[in-house]
């Protein structure tokens, strides 16, 4: 698997939106701030690795439509988050039913957040040589017939 600064750098800051939107579910759904913070710590490592692995298998992905792609990524990436949380907040608070609390609340609010994210990033050229070689040969070609 070749590095990619791209997706790297989306990692980043889905990861960001995404432990802090734990952090607070954790802790409101738990009533104890000290596991809703544990279960924010463990999930940011837990949760980098597996969305690097997601974002460069959808990376392959064959589907280009722009609307279809990012709901199929959403669903596909919150099936693997929802897993994670439900096991790192079992794991965590020692109750399978929080676990099953907080991972059902990330449903909603990590797919909303999610696909925000998506939208932003498709729109976004950062570590997209190509695409941005390309438009910049667009650009220069419309200046020469001018």
């Amino acid at each position: 698997m070749k590095f990619s600064k791209r997706h790297l750098a989306k990692t980043i800051t889905w990861r960001l939106i995404g432990t802090l939107d734990t952090f607070l579910l954790s802790w409101l759904i738990s009533g104890d701030m000290a596991v809703g913070a544990q279960i924010g710590v463990y999930e940011l490592i837990t949760k980098m690795v597996l969305y690097y692995v997601h974002e460069r298998a959808w990376f392959k992905s064959a589907i280009k439509s722009s609307n279809k792609r990012h709901v199929l990524k959403t669903f596909s990436w919150r099936a693997v988050g929802t897993i994670d949380t439900i096991v790192l907040g079992w794991l965590v608070s020692g109750n399978p039913l929080t676990g099953l609390k907080i991972g059902s609340a990330e449903i909603v609010t990590k797919m909303l957040l999610y696909f925000g994210h998506e939208k932003l990033w498709y729109r976004i050229d950062f570590g997209l040589d190509q695409r941005n070689r390309r438009k910049r040969l667009e650009k220069l070609k419309k200046s020469k017939k001018q």
